[in-house]
């Protein structure tokens, strides 16, 4: 009986379709799974596209012919899922995949409220970027979704929009709260004190001053009982924070989020690291999770992911995300910049194309593995520089001059040589600072201060700045040791060229080293330019053949 269901419904499809566009049907999922994301004929309703999913405002697409072409699965086909008592799943507002991705010239395009487009046009925020523009329509649909894209290409903002459109006093619908005035809306969970305090900040930008209490950060490092005592004071409607004081203080009964509505994992990649393995465990249970549910699966799997939207963001997606996302979310999307696909069309053991949508063809030529996923800014130049080990920080201090960089920050690997560095570019007259997680709270802020005051010219760190870490005037990444990996370098790299910025970043390696360099290339898909600094000038000689 299946069988016929199946075969009907391929050839409805196909009368629609020209057969070479069907994209290729997995052999891990069943056909139907993968045939809901097909084109379909909708008589009631008409064509998909941009405004029916929500967005009432005219613009250009990226491809007209997709969005033509778009056909929307009639509502009345869809059932809701019951089960133990649970009143029903929500159902995702349909979106056509093909129709997803688009360029918007203005906020407003976007379907986001009124108060809150004035806000951003008062930070300063007029145009979105790609990423934005692809994935605010699809969280504002409901999807679960993974957003990746390449560091400092706006993706804080791909999320926290969607949610203040919905959560707080620049929602659509004022005085809609529920009941629910012991629950928080949103849970952000970030791997860092330094990324959950300026995912704060960015909140607290838009909410204004006068709300800015909606807001609350739970991170480690900082007193306990006070953030006890500020929840219970403020309500606050969102949560940021790092994954030990979350679940510690979730777990001590005074932070409540069985009605949690969103549920996001910034840098999701750090977080499925062992360290927050059991934080992790207890925040994934519990975050818009129904009292008296049965984390053992008594209640259906679709019926408990259901109850929370669940955002995840990383500038890297390795197979290990992919995998965490399929058990943690409801059928999610991979969101990237003027991308939209479904997650469960993708393979953990074959490569991904993450280069952005795929020609009618399915041919293996098309897919990229994961070490060269885009995740680099584009307006980045790459260079190394060969040197002894002794003399990397002497060739630091020349690299900074050489290149009149203004805001630098300079990793290495072990937290005992970031002391002697700061010390020897000190003695050659070079304002320099350490930043590492041995300090204490107050002396980080301080020193993270300073150097965004331009107090600081170089900021010499390890991986803790490696993500979140937001200087827009950083003009100059040093890599005075070698990252561990491609991923790494993509972080680090990441802390310049932001927003479309113009950024350099530089690699010192001893002549040992330099076949690694030349693995980091092919790995990235970027030309890495051999540079050396004579009197004190910059030369580079002819890009690396990649």
């Amino acid at each position: 009986m299946a069988a016929i269901i199946a075969t009907r419904l391929f050839f409805l499809v196909g009368d629609s379709l020209p057969f070479r566009k069907l994209p290729l049907v997995s052999r891990r999922a069943p056909f139907y799974s993968s045939l809901r994301f097909l084109s379909r004929v909708d008589h009631e309703n008409g064509p998909l596209n941009l405004k029916s999913i929500g967005l009432k405002s005219e613009f250009n697409t990226i491809n007209k012919k997709s969005l033509d072409a778009a056909i929307e699965v009639p509502k009345n086909k869809a059932k809701a899922v019951k089960s133990n008592g649970v009143k029903g799943v929500k159902f995702k507002k349909s979106l056509d995949i093909e129709a997803a991705p688009f360029a918007a010239e203005s906020f407003s395009e976007l379907g986001l409220p009124p108060l809150l487009i004035e806000r951003l046009e008062k930070e300063g925020f007029m145009v979105p970027t790609d990423v934005q523009s692809t994935a605010i329509p699809v969280i504002l649909k409901d999807h679960d979704v993974v957003i990746q894209s390449y560091t400092g290409s706006g993706k804080t903002l791909a999320y926290l929009l969607p949610i203040l459109s919905e959560v707080g006093p620049l929602k659509k619908k004022a005085g809609q709260e529920g009941g629910r005035k012991t629950d928080v809306d949103a849970v952000i969970v970030a791997p860092s004190r330094e990324l959950g305090m300026q995912i704060v900040r960015e909140v607290e930008k838009l909410l204004g001053s006068a709300d800015k209490k909606l807001v609350q950060q739970l991170v480690g490092g900082a007193n306990r009982s006070r953030q006890e005592e500020a929840l219970k004071k403020n309500k606050p409607a969102i949560v940021v924070g790092t994954p030990g004081r979350i679940a510690e203080i979730s777990a001590a009964g005074k932070l409540h989020t069985h009605g949690c509505r969103y549920l996001v994992l910034d840098e999701v990649d750090e977080l499925l690291s062992f360290n927050f393995r059991e934080d992790m465990h207890r925040i994934l249970d519990h975050v818009g999770r129904r009292p008296g549910a049965d984390p053992q699966g008594s209640r259906s799997p679709i019926a408990r992911r259901a109850e929370r939207q669940t955002i995840m963001v990383s500038a890297t997606v390795p197979f290990s995300v992919i995998r965490a996302a399929r058990s943690w979310g409801q059928d999610p999307l991979l969101v990237q910049a003027k991308s939209v696909v479904p997650l469960e069309s993708v393979s953990p053991t074959a490569p991904v194309n993450f280069s952005g949508p795929t020609s009618t063809s399915n041919s293996s030529a098309n897919l990229q593995s994961p070490e060269t996923i885009k995740t680099l800014p584009p307006a980045l130049k790459h260079y190394y520089c060969v040197s002894r080990l002794q003399h990397k920080i002497d060739t630091l201090r020349r690299c900074v001059h050489a290149l009149d960089a203004k805001s630098v920050i300079a990793f290495m690997n072990h937290n005992k040589q970031l002391k002697d560095a700061v010390f020897k570019l000190e003695a050659r007259g070079m304002e320099a600072a350490e930043l590492h997680g041995d300090l204490g709270k107050l002396g980080r802020s301080t020193t993270l201060k300073r150097f965004k005051n331009g107090e600081l010219r170089v900021l010499v760190t390890n991986e803790l700045s490696a993500r979140g870490l937001d200087v827009a005037e950083c003009d100059l990444v040093v890599n005075v040791d070698l990252p561990t990996d491609s991923t790494h370098y993509a972080h680090r790299a990441g802390r310049t060229g932001r927003l479309g910025r113009k950024g350099t970043v530089v690699t010192i390696c001893e002549e040992s080293q330099v076949f690694v360099v030349k693995k980091l290339q092919k790995q990235l898909g970027v030309p890495f330019q051999a540079c050396k600094f004579t009197d004190g000038k910059f030369v580079a000689e002819e890009e690396a053949n990649l």
